[in-house]
C-alpha cells in the first residue's frame, strides 16, 4: 500500500521525475521508461524503485485533486451542484466511494485530513 502524502503543512518529497517517453517508444509495448535497456540489475532495481515511489506519489495526489473536485461538485451552496450518485457516474465510482471522496475532499480543504485516504483500509 502506498504511503499517506504529506499534508500542505509538511514538506513534500520530490520522486524521481516521470519524463514523457517519445511516442514512438511509448508505441512498443516492451519499452517502459527505459528500463528494459538497463543490464545491470542493481541499477534495474534502484531506477524500478524510483518510479515505483514516483506513480505512487503520482496517484496520491492525484486521488487527493479527484476529492476536492468532488467537494466542490458537490458543495450545497452551487445552485449546479451533483449527488454523489452523479460524481459517482462521471468518475467510474460506485457511489459510496463517491461520498467517501467527498468527505475526503471537504476534509482535505478545511486542511484536517490527518494523512487519510478517502478509504479506511485497516
Amino acid at each position: 500500500m502506498a504511503e499517506p502524502t504529506p499534508r500542505r503543512n509538511e514538506p513534500r518529497l520530490r520522486p524521481a521525475p516521470l519524463l514523457f517517453e517519445p511516442a514512438q517508444a511509448a508505441a512498443d509495448p516492451e519499452h517502459f521508461f527505459d528500463l528494459e535497456s538497463i543490464e545491470d540489475p542493481g541499477a534495474l532495481l534502484a531506477r524500478a524503485t524510483e518510479l515505483t515511489h514516483a506513480f505512487r506519489a503520482a496517484t496520491d495526489r492525484a486521488v487527493e485533486f479527484q476529492a476536492m473536485a468532488a467537494a466542490q461538485l458537490a458543495d450545497p451552496r452551487r445552485f449546479d451542484r451533483l449527488t454523489p450518485a452523479d460524481i459517482a457516474e462521471r468518475a467510474g465510482w460506485t457511489e459510496d466511494y463517491a461520498k467517501k471522496m467527498v468527505e475526503f475532499g471537504r476534509d482535505l480543504m478545511r486542511g484536517t485530513a490527518e494523512g487519510k485516504g478517502p478509504v479506511d483500509h485497516a
